[in-house]
């Protein structure tokens, strides 16, 4: 089983637009515009992701709201979390598109965080809503001793850390 879409309120709807089509590659393939509860209206696109009409992103561009004024748009202010915790992750096949979405990423203006977990490798942006957004590739797999870690933890109160990140860089846009 996989999602079918990931749905989230634009700020910015023309902002939202102009990064997830014309810089993410996601096509905007559909919009549903109806009245939404508590008051008001909204319209809610829906862009397709690598051509695949069962998974999309989809933003709620909303209107009229009670207290529109007062929504936060970075999930991680709207929760009072740390940055970076709250963040989205689309899947890539191979290093060399990593690298190609890093560079996109850059040639776009946005700055990029590379980061090799040890296991996946990662690069990060935000989004214009503020929202961390990632690319990864999964470059390892995982055995039963992995497993058992992760069951461990669960119990734990204490901090028992992984081993830090083989690499990690900032990738300035200003520097491509």
């Amino acid at each position: 089983m996989s999602y079918h879409h990931l749905a989230l309120a634009a700020q910015d709807m023309q902002a939202i637009h102009a990064f997830y089509e014309g810089i993410m590659d996601f096509e905007l393939v559909k919009v549903e515009i109806a009245p939404v509860m508590g008051g008001g209206w909204g319209k809610h696109f829906f862009y397709r992701m690598d051509g695949d009409d069962s998974k999309f992103i989809a933003f709620w561009e909303l209107m009229d709201t009670p207290a529109e004024s007062d929504y936060s748009y970075d999930l991680n202010d709207a929760a009072g979390t740390p940055q970076g915790t709250n963040h989205y992750s689309f899947s890539v096949d191979s290093l060399e598109e990593l690298d190609a979405w890093r560079a996109k990423w850059n040639a776009a203006g946005l700055d990029v965080l590379e980061i090799d977990h040890n296991w996946c490798r990662s690069i990060y942006t935000r989004d214009p809503n503020g929202n961390m957004v990632e690319f990864c590739l999964t470059t390892g797999s995982f055995d039963n001793e992995d497993r058992k870690r992760a069951i461990a933890a669960l119990g734990e109160k204490e901090m028992n850390a992984s081993p830090p990140p083989a690499m990690m860089k900032q990738w300035l846009a200003a520097d491509a």
